[in-house]
């Protein structure tokens, strides 16, 4: 991952009932961390480690604008959001072990 982007992203637990919206500098370092368990406290919880669905920004600030645009979103928006690059709604990050 290029550390000069920041990427707004979504997890779900198995059952695609709980979302998850976060930004980091670092994808594949962030949901290693929330599959671990060592995430958030939220993603812990419900288990919500199924990455869904990332946007990359070149500015955190537009990442982090852009995360709390889509927090403020109601589920349905959320869901139609992550459909329209991942239909099938499997987890983009299966393979990164």
């Amino acid at each position: 991952m290029n550390l000069n982007y920041a990427y707004v992203y979504i997890l779900s637990n198995r059952n695609r009932t709980v979302l998850y919206t976060g930004v980091t500098n670092d994808l594949e370092r962030r949901v290693k961390e929330h599959k671990s368990g060592a995430g958030s406290i939220f993603t812990k919880k419900y288990n919500a480690h199924d990455l869904l669905f990332y946007e990359i920004h070149n500015q955190i600030e537009l990442a982090i604008k852009r995360e709390k645009q889509i927090k403020r979103w109601s589920k349905e928006w959320k869901l139609e959001l992550i459909k329209e690059i991942n239909i099938e709604m499997t987890d983009l990050a299966k393979e990164w072990g």
